[in-house]
């Protein structure tokens, strides 16, 4: 008997019949992950759980007029400022009514500023300080200055410009 026709089981079954049988259901398997959702008759398919898209809107380029706000005047203290990392910007108000944005990554090592305390925004990675009135470096290591991040105010709320 030959290597091929080694018996696998009760019956005479060959070894390259047994491999053909499992290519073809590996085939089977990896064709079916690829097929859709749909039930076929038109309803969408079931969602996955996570938050819903809006099919309408700016999806990340575009027009910014209508962007969604940031915060809101009473949120950004007199004289400091809040750090919003997932938006990339700090907002500061360093005089009644004046708002301002900056880039929320240091420029010595590009850490992110931590906090907004006692008129600068700090970096806590190494100790730098930058203005929050025009983001210029008040206490190193870095040595230049925050970049500006435009910021408007419409009503009581903040969003890019």
């Amino acid at each position: 008997m030959s290597d091929d026709q080694v018996l696998t089981g009760p019956g005479t079954q060959t070894r390259r019949a047994l491999l053909a049988g499992a290519g073809a259901v590996g085939a089977a398997v990896v064709l079916a992950a690829c097929g859709g959702d749909d039930a076929g008759d038109g309803t969408p398919p079931p969602t996955s759980g996570g938050p819903a898209v809006p099919s309408t809107g700016d999806a990340g380029g575009g027009d910014r007029q209508n962007s969604q706000s940031l915060a809101t005047t009473t949120d950004i203290p007199l004289g400091g400022g809040r750090v919003f990392p997932a938006e990339g910007v700090v907002i500061t108000q360093p005089s009644p009514g004046q708002f301002k944005g900056f880039d929320p990554i240091c420029t010595h090592q590009r850490c992110p500023v931590s906090n907004v305390d006692g008129g600068t925004i700090n970096c806590t990675c190494h100790g730098s300080k930058f203005s929050i009135e025009d983001g210029s470096v008040k206490a190193g290591p870095a040595t230049r200055p925050l970049p500006a991040k435009n910021v408007k105010v419409v009503g009581d709320q903040i969003s890019f410009a």
